[in-house]
């Protein structure tokens, strides 16, 4: 079953801007995706130019991403998940993995970017037993994505929150936080927080950065170690802890950055 909280169409067609890159769709094109313009490969290949981890990030964020949602359909039993920006679909979105553990699992997506909203339809395709929902909703404004989501979430039972690679698109870290707690604070006990961003101590990545953000795209903020652990405060962390994302409970889906620390990760619960 699927529910479109937001029908892809020609209004959202229209507000796609090709002439400048989007993080999104360079996300796809360095995952081997489809879903880009010339714009965002220009803007790729000038990234990966002076950072070529970037293409083992991307890969091993969408591999800790597999595991974590395994992990908790799985050994913690989550049957509903809310995805924040989920970005474009391709193998393996949540709903996917999920559902392949608990077929009745019920999955809500979140993300506002014109491209994604017109995929909706490929990204909601769901179990028969479960469901997928997708909101057309700033990550900024965490009180619609939770009004949106109680219609297909019962935010009375544990939730499974998931940001992945995108804390860095909220310029002020204090901000992000406070986005973060509000969301979790709406979460009854029980509910769990999956997490991984970059950090800023590889200098490579943050010139790549640096530059990609003079290009009129969407800024993103890289981040020191501690502030990316400081997103778990109030919430218990499981095993391994935070870590680089490719020691997040490890398996043969991860490619492997040369042992240099890109992200960092974890999986928390709500006491």
């Amino acid at each position: 079953m699927t529910q479109d909280s937001s029908a892809p169409g020609t209004a959202a067609s229209a507000k796609i801007d090709s002439a400048v890159p989007h993080s999104a769709r360079i996300w796809n094109y360095w995952l081997g995706g489809k879903d880009n313009y010339p714009v965002d490969v220009e803007a790729g290949d000038a990234f990966r130019e002076i950072f070529p981890g970037i293409t083992d990030l991307a890969r091993d964020s969408r591999a800790f991403l597999g595991r974590a949602v395994r992990h908790l359909a799985g050994d913690a039993g989550i049957r509903q998940f809310l995805d924040i920006g989920t970005g474009l679909p391709t193998a393996d979105n949540t709903h996917q993995i999920a559902q392949r553990v608990a077929p009745d699992a019920r999955i809500v997506y979140v993300d506002n970017d014109p491209l994604v909203l017109a995929h909706a339809q490929a990204l909601l395709t769901s179990t028969r037993e479960g469901v997928t929902d997708y909101i057309d909703a700033d990550l900024h404004d965490p009180g619609t994505v939770l009004r949106e989501a109680a219609r297909t979430l019962d935010l009375t039972k544990p939730v499974a929150l998931t940001f992945m690679q995108v804390s860095g698109h909220i310029a002020d870290y204090d901000e992000a936080r406070s986005i973060v707690r509000t969301l979790m604070v709406a979460l009854p006990s029980g509910s769990y927080f999956a997490f991984n961003d970059s950090v800023d101590t590889n200098q490579a990545n943050a010139e790549a950065t640096r530059l990609y953000n003079e290009s009129g795209a969407a800024p993103y903020y890289l981040r020191s170690p501690q502030q990316l652990a400081g997103f778990f405060d109030g919430l218990e962390l499981l095993e391994p802890g935070v870590v680089p994302i490719t020691d997040w409970r490890p398996d043969s889906t991860m490619s492997g950055t040369g042992g240099e620390v890109i992200a960092l990760g974890g999986v928390a619960r709500k006491p």
